[in-house]
């Protein structure tokens, strides 16, 4: 057999194992290889996990795990596994699964009315892989207080509710940063300086807004009822603000589930430092997060001379103000007889 001969049907051979390893890796990379009925799944990996807990999380999801192992091992994915929210795709191929698991999926995290920083963790811990306890030790240790000019009782106010984005495996620490900045970011130089016109700092603002927020859901009312409640703190009176009771209650008794629709009678009078009718000036922190409209509405508020306030029957929703006690009182008449009709008792 000559030379030429020879090299021809090495040639030939070359040419037809190729094809077979071509073939055999086609089907084994660039097949459908999925065995779920949604358009899209997402797949968490946890942090530090390895490649034999990725194998439990993503084999109810595959059809062929052979394939798809295959694939992992040759592009040393199995070696080098990625923590985070992936997306994996109806019939994707072993090769689009494994590509996709190292392209994490930002997470658009959303956030607002929490009445506690122990509900605020709770909603975080839903959307994210850190878990509440570790949420909580990030938010109230002293030295990340310490350097926002916090308190344990005003935490929450470091918090303005929007929609940000993270990667699902963002660490707890990282996530009170994130928030720590966007908290200065908020609070610009205009916004500073009307705080300062007010006399109260950024947590101090952000505590009054909460009460304004729960006081009305009306965003075009609220700089009226901050101005009210801002002429009581500039005569010495107590704020004598009603969420603030309900708060109170809710505090104590460690039931922040619990529905309260009226307050009045003894529960105006209930112990604890949030009871705005029994402590005059500012509860220590925040009764709620309040929405930005809330908190512009403190930083706007409206001049006018009116101290009291009381739901108006008449306007579902808003509020009729009054300058004198004696005019309150005729407005509040009027709104017990209408809640007493609705059937609505302390």
């Amino acid at each position: 057999m000559n030379v030429k001969k020879l090299i021809s049907i090495v040639a030939v051979a070359g040419i037809v194992i190729a094809t077979i390893v071509g073939v055999y890796v086609y089907l084994k990379a660039f097949t459908p290889n999925t065995q779920f009925s949604q358009d899209e799944v997402f797949v968490y990996i946890p942090t530090d996990a390895t490649y034999e807990q990725v194998k439990e999380i993503v084999s109810p999801l595959v059809k062929d795990f052979e394939k798809f192992d295959f694939v992992a091992t040759s592009r040393n994915y199995s070696t080098n596994v990625k923590s985070g929210k992936f997306l994996f795709k109806k019939e994707m191929t072993s090769f689009d699964m494994v590509r996709s698991l190292r392209l994490n999926v930002p997470v658009n995290v959303a956030f607002n009315n929490q009445e506690t920083l122990g509900k605020l963790v709770q909603r975080l811990a839903t959307q994210l892989e850190p878990d509440t306890l570790a949420l909580n030790q990030a938010f109230t240790n002293d030295t990340f207080l310490q350097e926002n000019g916090l308190t344990k009782e005003t935490a929450l106010t470091l918090f303005i509710p929007n929609t940000y984005e993270f990667y699902w495996n963002t660490s707890a620490k990282k996530i009170a940063d994130k928030m720590a900045k966007e908290h200065k970011k908020f609070w610009t130089n205009e916004r500073l300086e009307k705080a300062k016109v007010l006399n109260m700092t950024p947590a101090q603002v952000y505590t009054l807004a909460s009460i304004v927020h729960k006081e009305t859901v009306k965003a075009d009312e609220r700089p009226r009822v901050a101005g009210a409640y801002l002429n009581r703190i500039n005569q010495d009176m107590p704020l004598q603000a009603d969420p603030t009771v309900i708060y109170a209650i809710k505090e104590t008794s460690g039931d922040f589930d619990q529905v309260i629709k009226r307050v009045g009678g003894s529960n105006l009078f209930v112990k604890s430092p949030y009871n705005t009718y029994i402590n005059k000036g500012l509860p220590p922190g925040p009764i709620a997060m309040p929405d930005i409209s809330a908190i512009d509405a403190v930083l706007n508020a409206e001049k006018h001379d009116y101290i009291y306030f009381c739901a108006d029957p008449n306007r579902p929703g808003y509020h009729a103000f009054e300058t004198t006690y004696e005019a309150h009182m005729v407005n509040a008449r009027k709104y017990a007889e209408w809640v007493n009709k609705l059937g609505i008792k302390l």
